[in-house]
């Protein structure tokens, strides 16, 4: 966590001597304290989130020409400050939980990579977006009043995570699902992407659990922006208990949608072996008052409580694989050197591991896709691994968009062309091939992790191995969204290096 500094000490001149490259203030600011362009020469990171800052100085820019990442998130801007359009280095900007109604057009800074503009009232964006930022990889939008995308996006060559959740789409552009490098979409909780039945029952095979059949221990599992997740007992009869997880989803926005997207996401994926089973939703949940605080305290879950869900408990010899971007790489996910370490000491049996935990991940992607949902965040930081290697499991349904069903235009005028309409029928494998992408970059990280002396040392079944990843890793980058595989090509190229050990697999749990 970055330091807080302090205001009165900075007004008195305390850090005059300090060449500080980052600086952060939380307290009430009526205007922005113009002692910090003393650090101009040095400053690369500031954050004045939750100041109430409302405007920035003309000559912000030119005081502070190193600035890379700023932040000023629930703050009071209205609009976003044109100012930082000549700024020659920022690389980060975050807007979250302002009032922003509008952006000039010509306002972004040029060398924007990762621009937050999570819970504003935007109804629009400026047309000059993709002209502007030509170097942006990830942009958060969720949470406006956005009904369409600029054309000039469909330049964006980089853009590589878009997040358009609780927005007000009724459709989305072509060209949007043809960007060479979109690998994490989610869009839910918009006209285009509910599903055509009203979602009210439990889907089938889950069960109704009465929140007063649990006992849920403290203190919480974790908690993250969607809520809280515990260890709990499961009285399934007055003579069988069993060990469970729940989850109890919380409130109203997070960066990359709503609670209530996700735990409908959750509810419809199914079961399949290498996804964290949902046994059933929590019937009639009582507000948090009434649960004595069980099911976690405050933190980013905090909120109104949107409902609960009953998962099987992950055992603890699961670990994530990876940790999530860093402001450096953006949008790829880092490893510290022990998992490098780790996976180093697996010597020749860690090719195999890999590839057979590749068949389990590709297969949650063709199970979901099949039942019309995108993931979102197929990352190694939402992957849990056994520590003997051999099974892997995809988490986190917080960018998930269920898409079933969904044609992605509006209705049809009466008398149109059967053909037309045709035409314009939302692709759905589209989706599934951004997916795709994603999964590849995830190839292309184990790969990393293997190293290039276990690839030298290998016997030359393992070798093969190897190269077959390699080339799997091609077939699912490149930029032609069209000629990348399916996920059930890809299953079917990992099972073939496999050979007869892919046949000792456990099977999908029918539905």
């Amino acid at each position: 966590m970055a330091e807080i500094h302090n205001l009165e000490t900075l007004k008195n001149g305390g850090y005059k001597d300090a060449p500080l490259t980052s600086f952060k203030l939380t307290c009430s600011l009526p205007s922005f304290p113009l002692e910090i362009f003393e650090f101009g020469s040095t400053l690369t990171h500031l954050d004045l989130s939750g100041t109430g800052l409302s405007s920035l100085p003309a000559n912000f820019s030119t005081a502070l020409p190193n600035l890379k990442i700023l932040f000023l998130s629930s703050c009071n801007f209205t609009t976003f400050p044109s100012v930082l359009s000549t700024h020659p280095n920022l690389s980060m900007v975050a807007f979250r939980s302002n009032r922003m109604t509008s952006i000039p057009e010509d306002s972004l800074p040029l060398n924007l990579r990762w621009l937050i503009l999570t819970d504003n009232l935007l109804p629009s964006l400026p047309s000059s977006l993709g002209t502007s930022c030509p170097k942006l990889q990830k942009l958060m939008l969720s949470g406006n009043l956005l009904t369409s995308l600029p054309e000039s996006m469909s330049s964006l060559a980089n853009l590589s995570l878009l997040r358009l959740s609780a927005n007000r789409f009724s459709s989305l552009p072509k060209w949007l699902l043809a960007l060479p490098k979109l690998a994490f979409l989610s869009f839910a909780g918009n006209p285009c992407s509910a599903p055509k039945s009203s979602g009210a029952k439990t889907p089938f095979g889950l069960e109704h659990v009465p929140y007063s059949s649990l006992t849920i221990h403290s203190p919480p599992l974790g908690e993250g922006a969607s809520g809280v997740i515990s260890r709990a007992d499961w009285a399934r009869s007055p003579a069988y208990s069993e060990e469970v997880a729940v989850k109890v989803f919380r409130g109203r926005l997070t960066s990359d949608g709503t609670p209530a997207d996700e735990m409908a996401a959750c509810l419809a994926a199914g079961s399949h072996e290498s996804l964290i089973t949902v046994l059933g939703k929590i019937d009639e949940l009582p507000a948090e008052s009434d649960r004595g605080g069980a099911g976690g305290g405050g933190g980013g879950g905090a909120g109104e409580t949107v409902g609960g869900i009953v998962m099987s408990l992950i055992p603890d010899d699961y670990k994530v694989l990876g940790r999530p971007p860093s402001f450096d790489t953006c949008t790829r996910d880092v490893f510290p050197d022990s998992t490098r370490e780790v996976w180093k000491a697996r010597g020749e049996a860690a090719v195999a591991e890999v590839v057979e935990m590749l068949i389990g991940l590709a297969g949650a992607g063709e199970h979901l896709h099949r039942r019309g949902i995108m993931h979102g965040d197929f990352y190694a930081h939402n992957v849990l691994v056994w520590k003997e290697g051999k099974h892997a499991l995809l988490g986190d349904f917080g960018g998930a968009t269920v898409y079933a069903g969904m044609d992605g235009r509006d209705e049809q005028e009466e008398g149109e062309e059967e053909e037309e309409e045709k035409e314009d029928k939302f692709d759905g494998s589209r989706l599934e091939k951004l997916e795709v992408l994603a999964f590849g970059w995830l190839v292309d990280d184990w790969i990393g992790l293997l190293g290039k002396e276990t690839a030298e040392e290998s016997a030359p079944q393992e070798k093969g191995m190897r190269k077959g990843l390699e080339e799997l890793r091609d077939r699912c980058v490149v930029e032609d969204v069209q000629g990348r595989p399916t996920f059930e090509e890809i299953v079917e190229v990992l099972e073939g290096m496999m050979g007869w050990r892919a046949m000792m697999r456990i099977p999908e749990v029918p539905n």
